[in-house]
């Protein structure tokens, strides 16, 4: 399959191609979400240097992987496997000298597995980047890796001989819907968008788990296919995913289990009376790394100050395994089972909520205020929620309220009533002098009748595809 959206990193690319200086490119993000694809794709395959680390294999297996490496790309004469990472860098130094391609791509996927203890890897990479790659001007050296852990604070957050070094960085995040829209276009399976929609909100946009996807089998069938079946695909996917992404992972789920309880979010001391380890750096250290990893964002309830920040989970697939897949019973057609149950009407009114909050640049453009600065949040109080605050340097705030329906909406007296009251306790706590314009974002608009009119802006779900 052609390589699907992805505009901003092939940007990204082409200006490492175009620059007449060498580049150290850093592109890191959870497993699965195409980091591999991604370069291997925009570059046809076509690189001067390419290994892979070996997962789980010691430093003489990695050495000789690498010499392997350079055997396959060079033809090198050398009869011995170098037996330090120094050496080994040199060896392709000596042999990339001699390459006459314009601009020499050199690729190391998987970096992290290649660092193993007592290795001194980065050692041989400063040294291979210090000492003769960053004083050309023809070298893009692209260093990958799913373990975030090890790509953000051994690599890009490096205090060594690599301090400063990562001339360029891709954090690549999964699809938007409107890319998950092209992936299953090119895939050939018709679903409209609503199906998309609820596609999204148990796999995210993860396109290796699009790709498992059946084009014979409906969505709620490809969800009991993938999850739930007997050897389902993905079944254990959540626990391999967090052990790949993380060292010591246990603090990483024990936050994102707490942060399941209350979908607003939870402030730090809120999470850390879930934890069973005291407060510390390392609670520091596995929050900023889920969010550099797109499991949860940091935010500000709406009014109050930046030391009381929340941590929401904002990714649908974690999400959707901790609703199902964390605890179930085995069963013929469980998912399918499961529609228009109490349960799936719960969760589809949250992960439709996390959808629309990862589609906010969509949100504005449809409102027209793609260049007016905002803030977002959220904010609760007295009863009253309010799912997501736009809040604009134009004196307007947009109260937004999301709701997921099979048809129009329809805002009946008793709901006109709710919002009435939720937008007068808004502006009576905030003490907000700026117009609040009260904002509908459904999946079909809203059923017409006296009480469409008091909503000032009505958004569907094709607004999140722009």
């Amino acid at each position: 399959m052609k390589l699907v959206g992805r505009q901003k990193e092939k940007g990204e690319l082409r200006v490492c191609m175009e620059d007449d200086r060498s580049h150290f490119l850093a592109i890191y993000g959870r497993r699965r979400v195409g980091k591999t694809y991604l370069i291997r794709q925009y570059f046809n395959n076509r690189f001067d240097f390419y290994v892979t680390g070996l997962a789980h294999g010691d430093t003489t297996s990695q050495l000789t992987n690498f010499y392997m490496a350079i055997n396959q790309h060079f033809q090198d004469e050398n009869d011995a496997v170098p037996k330090t990472w120094l050496a080994s860098f040199n060896l392709l130094i000596q042999n990339l000298e001699i390459t006459n391609t314009k601009k020499k791509i050199i690729f190391i996927d998987e970096l992290p597995w290649m660092d193993t203890p007592r290795s001194k890897f980065l050692m041989g990479l400063e040294y291979f980047w210090n000492s003769w790659a960053s004083a050309r001007n023809d070298i893009l050296l692209i260093g990958c890796g799913s373990a975030a852990s090890w790509m953000i604070n051994k690599l890009i957050n490096n205090k060594g001989g690599l301090y400063n070094r990562v001339t360029r960085r891709i954090r690549l995040s999964p699809f938007t819907l409107s890319e998950v829209e092209q992936f299953l276009v090119a895939k050939k399976y018709k679903i409209d968008r609503y199906q998309i929609i609820q596609l999204y909100m148990a796999l995210g946009g993860i396109p290796y788990y699009l790709e498992l996807i059946d084009t014979k089998l409906s969505v709620a069938q490809n969800l009991q296919n993938l999850f739930f079946d007997q050897n389902a695909l993905l079944h254990n996917e959540y626990e391999i995913l967090f052990k790949s992404l993380f060292d010591n992972s246990d603090t990483h789920k024990q936050i994102v289990k707490a942060l399941t309880s209350k979908k607003t979010g939870l402030p730090r001391n809120e999470i850390l009376k879930h934890l069973s380890i005291s407060d510390g750096g390392g609670v520091s250290r596995a929050l900023s790394e889920l969010i550099l990893s797109d499991f949860i964002r940091e935010y500000k309830k709406f009014g109050y100050k930046k030391r009381e920040s929340i941590y929401q989970l904002t990714d649908p697939f974690t999400l959707f395994h901790h609703r199902f897949t964390n605890d179930y019973n085995e069963e013929s057609n469980y998912w399918i089972n499961q529609i228009n149950t109490p349960a799936i009407f719960t969760w589809q009114g949250n992960a439709f909520e996390i959808v629309c909050l990862l589609h906010v640049p969509s949100i504005k453009k449809a409102m027209g205020i793609s260049g007016v600065q905002t803030s977002t949040s959220t904010w609760w109080g007295e009863g009253a929620q309010i799912d997501l605050i736009i809040d604009r340097k134009d004196q307007i705030i947009n109260l937004v309220e999301i709701k997921f329906s099979l048809d129009d909406y329809t805002i009946t007296k008793e709901y006109d009533h709710k919002l009435r009251k939720k937008l007068s306790i808004f502006k009576d706590q905030s003490k907000t002098k700026k117009s609040l314009w009260m904002t509908m974002l459904t999946t079909y608009g809203l059923k017409e009748n006296k009480y469409a009119g008091n909503v000032q802006q009505v958004l569907t779900m094709d607004d999140l595809f722009n």
